[in-house]
């Protein structure tokens, strides 16, 4: 497939594990099979958005980064009982299916019907994959698991997945609030849960219906970003260049009036000031938004449609 090995070899370059067994995972699942809009941002280590709600909901499949960061962490063999909570567009399901094998299955979970119908038209190749939509998690059933994979924010581990984690068996999950989470590693032995911390995150919601549009006003936008840029110099993930800019930003932002209307109110949001300041900051704060989305009070969809932002502004996940 073409980019692929580029991609893998950048991944592993830049310090990301990729074992052999993910990498030919990679190499047989097409990323074109999961989604309807623009893919190339996927080989540039990028998320691409694979479902769009009329609400301003919108669902990504993770960067490749990530995805071979759970994997790898997922430690897989074939023949493993595997439970997916968050269908992440069904790409990532597929590679954990390539790696358990024929002799292995795959539950795919998910609160939203028009994801799991975007799932189903998807891996009608794969017969070891089953999904589901769940509303009530009292009528779940499900076999003895040896893996669960949570791929969006929750507060704790829900108890139906803990009771049928096998012995030895352990859940991975994004553990926190919307503005901090901890990728968790949670394993079951002898009816007790042990706790490994595999780094910060940030993930948005498992329910697309969570994602709904709402625009913070100027003087909570730049608190936003201050607190950003505060975590990320934290961390050293920012360069001075970068920090100056956005500390410009957060200034700017705090001149405009915080009694403008709501962008959505406008007929054409991209002339509000808000995000006609943004919008001239270019790439650079583009890779910003995952965040901002999530430390908001609810969950924002970019502003632009997905093809307009080249799928740059709706990343849900970030590892520093």
């Amino acid at each position: 497939m073409v980019n692929v090995s580029d991609l893998i070899k950048r991944l592993r370059d830049s310090g990301v594990k990729v074992p052999l067994k993910v990498e030919h995972a990679m190499m047989k699942v097409d990323i074109e099979d999961f989604t309807e809009f623009e893919t190339e941002g996927f080989y540039k280590d990028r998320p691409v958005v694979f479902l769009e709600i009329p609400n301003g909901g919108i669902k990504t499949i993770s960067a490749p980064h990530m995805i071979a960061t759970l994997l790898h962490n997922l430690e897989l063999d074939e023949g493993q009982e595997i439970v997916i909570y968050g269908a992440k567009g069904g790409y990532l399901c597929a590679l954990v299916a390539h790696i358990v094998g024929e002799s292995g299955h795959v539950t795919v979970l998910d609160p939203s019907h028009e994801v799991i119908a975007h799932l189903s038209d998807n891996l009608r190749g794969y017969p070891t994959i089953e999904c589901h939509t769940i509303t009530d998690t009292a009528k779940i059933t499900l076999p003895p698991v040896n893996r669960a994979l949570v791929t969006g924010q929750i507060e704790e581990l829900p108890e139906w997945l803990i009771q049928v984690m096998v012995n030895g068996g352990f859940s991975i999950a994004p553990i926190g609030n919307r503005e901090s989470q901890r990728l968790l590693k949670i394993e079951k032995q002898d009816d007790e849960l042990f706790e490994t911390d595999l780094g910060s995150v940030i993930f948005g919601p498992v329910d697309i219906q969570d994602s709904v549009v709402e625009i913070p006003s100027p003087e909570e936008m730049a608190e936003i970003v201050e607190h950003i840029v505060e975590l990320m110099s934290e961390i050293g993930v920012i360069a001075s260049e970068d920090r100056g800019q956005l500390y410009d930003l957060v200034a700017e932002l705090r001149q405009l009036p915080d009694d403008l209307p709501p962008p959505e109110e406008m007929e054409d949001p991209s002339q509000h000031p808000m995000m006609k300041l943004i919008l001239q900051k270019g790439e650079w704060f583009v890779h910003l938004w995952p965040m901002i989305q999530s430390m908001a009070d609810s969950k924002l969809a970019s502003f632009a449609s997905p093809d307009e932002t080249d799928q740059k502004s709706n990343h849900s996940d970030f590892i520093p």
